[in-house]
């Protein structure tokens, strides 16, 4: 619980891009050991097999975002872009409409705004969270969740509505196999809040075979 919240309030003190993923990240941990937690009740009809489950996907596909995420600001750093302060980021949608696309549908998916993967995952920990009777876990979850999509949010904002950044005004294109595989991370966490029956069979699987 303490990571949920410390994590989202210190990720929306942070105008370092870099670090804001980082405290964010302490705040998602917060999800998966909710999920764990709830694995470990006894009694309430729930198997540990779908709570870890639970947990499992959404590692999976945490680790998806957060990855394609990284992959865009060292790109755009590695093309000549400063890619560290949120305002570097001003005015991507017109100098680099492509990439600021990518980049929103990451941040989307780790606010946890459907149809992303992400919504379906942190959906998925509140259900089980809400099998073993923890209403009032559900409802933390769910207001720090609003409060951190915020952090999420600006950072779209900057990209779509600020001004160019003379840095970002000036970036060189270039990386195409790089934007390609970026590319298929953004689709996949698309595809995968749409559809994510498949994953979500695998983990229930893998679970279950780890656990009997």
């Amino acid at each position: 619980m303490l990571s949920i919240g410390l994590g989202n309030l210190a990720a929306i003190a942070q105008t370092n891009l870099k670090r804001m993923l980082a405290y964010s990240t302490i705040a998602q941990i917060g999800f998966v050991l909710l999920a764990l937690l709830s694995g470990m009740v006894n009694g309430n009809g729930l198997s540990a097999s779908t709570a870890y489950s639970g947990a499992m996907f959404y590692m999976v596909i945490y680790v998806l975002t957060t990855l394609g995420t990284f992959g865009v600001i060292l790109l755009l750093a590695r093309e000549g872009f400063e890619a560290e302060d949120i305002r570097d980021f001003s005015g991507l949608a017109k100098t680099d409409p492509w990439m600021a696309g990518v980049m929103t549908f990451l941040l989307f998916s780790l606010a946890g705004i459907p149809p992303f993967a992400g919504f379906y995952a942190k959906f998925e920990v509140l259900t089980i969270l809400l099998y073993t009777g923890r209403v009032w876990l559900v409802v933390y979850a769910v207001l720090l969740s609003v409060i951190g999509a915020f952090y999420y949010i600006r950072v779209i904002k900057v990209m779509y509505f600020d001004p160019p950044s003379a840095l970002s005004a000036t970036r060189a294109a270039g990386g195409g196999g790089a934007r390609a595989l970026l590319s298929l991370n953004g689709l996949a966490v698309l595809i995968l809040g749409l559809m994510p029956g498949g994953l979500m069979t695998l983990c229930y699987q893998a679970m279950a075979n780890t656990l009997h």
